[in-house]
């Protein structure tokens, strides 16, 4: 069967172009007369659809325009080739009532609602996998953030390098690179953004001289709040600890 104009399916329904008809009709009053004339008795959102520049036509010289258009299930399109009072109009008619026929054709409903089936259940995995990868991602973060909460103590800085594979002098580096701190007279110093929120702690090292007197210096301690903050920085910055890294057996 020729395709004398375009049918076609949306959420299975089979809808033809009210332009598309329009022209295969040779209907010669201009489209938008003949629509105001022989819509009137027909239903907005039941027989049609209005497709606000639907239609796209460019011109020779490279001007592409778009015109509104309208989608009309079957049933209308064969009521509006009969309103036309033509040959053409029977023989367009005619085309609709074999191309509805197949439509209908036991065999092809029974593979139209196999393709649904088919589409649903990929869809369905596909939904699956995202919501199982979506699980683990939510686990993974739940399992460093257990272990976070799970030590109330306060750590030194060498401890947290260790949990993303780094010695402490470049996890000091790595956090000074994202943003979180700065050395100032030798000593790494968190950004005024980070500063006095109970990120970090110190703690009294005790320590002996090249004499052999004891000395005491302070040393930094991360929080768990200070930890957090850690984690959530690196992770935005796709720097995971090693528990939560794929490549990491």
């Amino acid at each position: 069967m020729n395709e004398l104009i375009k049918v076609q399916v949306k959420n299975d329904r089979q809808l033809v172009s009210a332009r598309d008809l329009h022209k295969g009709l040779d209907i010669k009053k201009r489209f938008s007369a003949w629509v105001s004339q022989n819509f009137k008795g027909f239903e907005e959102g039941a027989d049609f659809t209005r497709v606000p520049g639907g239609t796209v036509v460019k011109s020779g010289n490279g001007t592409v325009r778009k015109y509104d258009d309208y989608y009309l299930t079957i049933d209308m399109a064969k009521e509006l080739c009969m309103m036309s009072k033509t040959e053409k109009g029977k023989e367009v008619r005619k085309y609709f009532i074999e191309v509805e026929r197949k439509w209908n054709d036991p065999q092809e409903v029974v593979k139209r609602g196999y393709a649904i089936l088919q589409n649903e259940n990929t869809q369905l995995k596909l939904e699956n996998k995202n919501l199982t990868i979506q699980l683990e991602e939510s686990n993974k973060k739940a399992d460093y953030l257990d272990v976070i909460l799970g030590t109330p103590d306060a750590l030194a800085i060498s401890q947290i390098a260790a949990d993303y594979g780094y010695s402490a002098v470049k996890f000091n580096k790595l956090l000074h690179k994202v943003g979180i701190q700065h050395k100032v007279n030798g000593q790494w110093i968190l950004y005024r953004a980070y500063m006095g929120k109970n990120y970090v702690t110190t703690k009294p090292f005790i320590y002996k001289d090249h004499k052999g007197n004891n000395r005491t210096s302070l040393s930094t301690y991360w929080t768990q709040a200070g930890r957090k903050l850690i984690y959530d920085v690196l992770k935005d910055n796709d720097i995971l600890p090693l528990i939560e890294r794929d490549d990491i057996a």
